[in-house]
């Protein structure tokens, strides 16, 4: 970020905090901010009529055909009741997939497995490109973290004795969602961001599992900790303030969810090009690749939002990733990402040397949907290494989405 720039997000950022009282604005920020997924303004959007913008969202939504893959659904009850949704999307019963086989030195039965697990504020459709290349090639299932997508509201999160979400639970969840999706044979699991920091926890919490059934794994756009030290690209002095007051306001915010919903409807101009900010590195990301971005993290409730981020800042998996030592790993991030920036996944595979680091150019947060081409041609590299697909198999193309930057 340039100095100009870097100044313009200060006194962003100080207006914002003036305002976080009246809820329209604080809406905006808040909830941009806590999703982890915006921090600057796209002008261009502010200079355009609120009745033609409209309009243009209802064409992107539309004409794009994103997050509209659907898999056999299933649900599984967490350890405290929450309902979790999933799907999956089997292989071809042509015998494209060997039903037995011997995977990365592992006499393992059945067919290979991949699991999905999204990151915050996103949804399970956020593999859409990944999906879609896959489909019929290698049995996948796709899942909704709790207080996500189809899932339902945590159990443990509602009511007078509501307990923040911690990262251990989600490890449990995804647990739940294997014994319900997956009960038997080898296992892939894919995770972004807190979908990553998700397969940490279940490899902590279940070891056996790890050594058991699975069979690789991909990191993507994730870390293993100290993510209190990320600075979003925002001035130091900022930051601090942010981190200093952010708690308490989430808080106070997520009691009072209705009106600051109603702040960020009304603000959604602003919302947007947050979003954009903070989830591309691309110059010219696909307008509808955007909008779909935009549509999945504007669809979080601010509640959600607060139960969420504590969980954060308490993360601290990298003991969990030596259970991964002997599993071929993939670990890959945006090189712009400001989330969780490229020097997180090079930790983890600092801490796994035999693992594949990949950083792609010109990424950001949402690699896998700026960049689907490079993050699916390095998945199916991944699965073939573990003999989950042929070598031969065509996953087709999925081009990138983005022109790369200047």
């Amino acid at each position: 970020m340039s100095e100009t720039s870097s100044v313009a997000a200060a006194e962003a950022m100080s207006a914002a905090a003036g305002n976080w009282r009246r809820a329209g604005f604080a809406g905006a920020a808040i909830g941009v901010v806590a999703a982890g997924a915006a921090a600057g303004v796209a002008i261009e959007r502010l200079t355009v009529g609120r009745g033609m913008r409209r309009k243009a969202r209802l064409a992107l939504d539309a004409a794009g055909p994103y997050g509209s893959l659907r898999g056999t659904p299933g649900r599984a009850e967490a350890d405290d009741g929450t309902p979790l949704y999933y799907e999956v999307d089997e292989v071809e019963a042509d015998g494209s997939a060997p039903r037995r086989r011997r995977l990365f030195g592992r006499r393992t039965p059945g067919p290979v497995t991949v699991v999905f697990s999204h990151g915050y504020c996103l949804n399970q459709d956020s593999w859409h490109f990944q999906r879609a290349a896959l489909r019929g090639l290698v049995r996948t299932v796709h899942w909704d973290q709790r207080s996500h997508g189809r899932s339902g509201r945590g159990a443990a999160q509602q009511g007078p004795d509501r307990v923040p979400v911690s990262i251990d639970q989600l490890g449990r969840d995804l647990k739940t969602v294997l014994d319900a999706a997956a009960p038997e044979g080898p296992l892939v699991l894919v995770g972004h961001s807190m979908g990553g920091m998700t397969v940490m926890a279940l490899a902590e919490q279940y070891p056996e599992l790890i050594r058991e059934r699975v069979v690789g794994v991909a990191f993507v756009g994730t870390s293993c900790g100290n993510l209190g030290e990320v600075n979003y690209g925002l001035p130091v002095a900022g930051v601090n303030a942010v981190r200093r007051v952010l708690p308490g306001i989430l808080r106070a915010l997520g009691s009072q969810a209705e009106l600051v919903e109603r702040g960020r409807r009304a603000t959604a101009d602003l919302f947007a090009g947050l979003i954009k900010r903070y989830s591309f590195s691309s110059r010219d990301v696909d307008p509808a690749v955007a909008r779909f971005a935009e549509r999945m993290i504007e669809g979080t409730p601010i509640d959600v939002v607060a139960e969420f981020y504590p969980a954060f800042t308490e993360h601290d998996k990298a003991e969990a990733l030596g259970v991964f030592a002997e599993v071929p790993v993939l670990a890959l991030a945006g090189d712009q990402d400001l989330v969780t920036p490229s020097s997180h996944t090079e930790a983890i595979a600092g801490l796994l040397p035999d693992a594949e680091l990949v950083i792609v150019p010109d990424g950001g947060h949402l690699v896998m949907l700026e960049h689907p081409e490079t993050v699916t041609d390095r998945l199916a590299d991944l699965l073939v290494r573990v003999g989950a697909v042929s070598a031969a198999t065509n996953v087709g193309t999925y081009g990138s989405t983005a022109q790369p930057g200047p």
